[in-house]
């Protein structure tokens, strides 16, 4: 099993597969780096080197009970970049791990990175902030975020099954194609993480403000989004986003959910396979 030791002393899993320019993926919360299973089988194929963690306190990475916010997330990944040496990588982050992506670069961009990233792909991230406040009252309100804690505290187990089979992928929506698979591999990589770290991920996720980090992005920039995402609604995540990272590409997908890489991967694949090969 690959591992490495972040500078706190912390025990974080990776996956790397294949080889070629580097494709880094950061998942969503509660999940691991299994969720791009898909992506990295797909474009490990097309002659890419595929590699995925799982964050801090997710997956089979360390149960922490500190460090779980977008700051030291970001310099786990800073540090497994270094450990592998990783230059002209791809960075491809979903969900919460689009704004670990985001603030990868906007922290480290301009220093210990600087040159080691060619491109960036946002898949129905959070940035630039979930939390509706006076300056951004397209966010959803506090009250929404005290439920997923509330929920969680009460029956963690619960709480994913039904996030799974309900919102995530879309699946309570009328006539639905429901995947049990899906939903089972959502629910096995949720609890595989702990249970502190992915209560505090809430917080991570929802009230940090990414705005200054898109403003300095410096890499060509696509950015996915189902106009259906129920988790992260497109209005406040993506539309937004669009306008603040300089020259980005906006996809969006009619119809589809937070979890449309996974219950179309096969279409999101091949879309972002043409921007990677792009000059």
């Amino acid at each position: 099993m690959s591992t490495f030791t972040t500078s706190d002393g912390t025990t974080i899993y990776y996956k790397d597969w294949a080889s070629g320019q580097p494709i880094v993926f950061s998942h969503g919360w509660p999940l691991s780096g299994d969720d791009f299973d898909a992506q990295m089988q797909f474009f490990g194929e097309h002659g890419f080197r595929c590699i995925a963690h799982d964050r801090r306190g997710h997956g089979r990475s360390e149960q922490t009970w500190d460090g779980n916010e977008m700051d030291t997330y970001a310099d786990d990944l800073m540090g497994l970049v270094e450990m592998l040496d990783l230059k002209n990588a791809i960075h491809v982050g979903h969900s919460t791990g689009g704004g670990e992506v985001a603030r990868y670069i906007g922290r480290h961009g301009a220093g210990r990175a600087k040159g080691r990233v060619a491109k960036a792909v946002l898949i129905d991230a959070v940035p630039p902030l979930m939390l509706k406040t006076a300056a951004n009252p397209g966010g959803l309100p506090i009250e929404v975020f005290d439920g997923f804690r509330a929920a969680q505290r009460a029956d963690r187990a619960q709480f994913y099954l039904d996030t799974a089979a309900g919102p995530f992928y879309g699946f309570n929506r009328p006539g639905a194609k429901v995947s049990e698979g899906l939903v089972r591999n959502w629910w096995r990589q949720g609890m595989m993480g702990g249970v502190k770290a992915t209560y505090d991920c809430i917080k991570a996720f929802s009230e940090t403000d990414f705005t200054e980090d898109l403003k300095r992005f410096d890499v060509p920039t696509l950015i996915i989004h189902g106009d259906d995402d129920q988790i992260v609604p497109i209005g406040a995540s993506a539309m937004i986003s669009s306008k603040l990272v300089p020259g980005a590409r906006l996809k969006v997908y009619p119809g589809l959910s937070h979890g449309l890489f996974a219950t179309h991967h096969a279409m999101v694949n091949a879309e972002m396979l043409a921007f990677f090969q792009e000059d």
